[in-house]
């Protein structure tokens, strides 16, 4: 890679911006809860947060995965070294932010903490504005015509 082309980080913001979801999320829950539709809705929307907390964990490990059969690092700050696009990675460009989304929700929805669905799009939001925009440059700068083709066909969340 050139100086001219990109780089990646030296902040690892996905895991960062998740986190402080979390934690935010909590506070927020314990000092200026919001009201919830749990009572409605309560048993299904408690078994759908369990359903969203095991995909999460299903999509992170298969992603994970098969970065591993690639070869490839899974740290948010450097390099790829391949192209990965079998797996979940057919299906979402970016499948361990997806689960990480997913996680958030599925706590909310099991935990009655509205704040946590809140977060859930803002922390997607803002890791897609602070990580995922400048890892599709260097996957396009990196890996040319087959990042493009495969960006085409793949969606960047669902």
């Amino acid at each position: 890679m050139t100086d001219s082309q990109p780089k990646p980080g030296v902040i690892p913001w996905p895991p960062m911006i998740y986190s402080a979801a979390i934690v935010i999320s909590v506070v927020l829950g314990m000092v200026y809860p919001l009201p919830w539709i749990g009572d409605l809705l309560g048993d299904i929307l408690f078994a759908a947060g369990w359903v969203a907390l095991f995909g999460s964990a299903a999509l992170w490990f298969t992603a994970i995965r098969a970065m591993m059969r690639a070869k490839t690092t899974f740290s948010p700050i450097a390099l790829p070294d391949h192209l990965v696009t079998s797996g979940p990675f057919g299906i979402t460009r970016n499948p361990i932010y997806l689960a990480l989304t997913l996680m958030l929700i599925g706590v909310a929805f099991i935990s009655g903490i509205v704040w946590f669905l809140l977060f859930a799009f803002i922390a997607s939001f803002v890791t897609q504005k602070l990580a995922i925009e400048s890892e599709e440059k260097i996957l396009a700068a990196k890996f040319g015509k087959k990042y493009r083709d495969y960006a085409k066909r793949v969606r960047r969340w669902i």
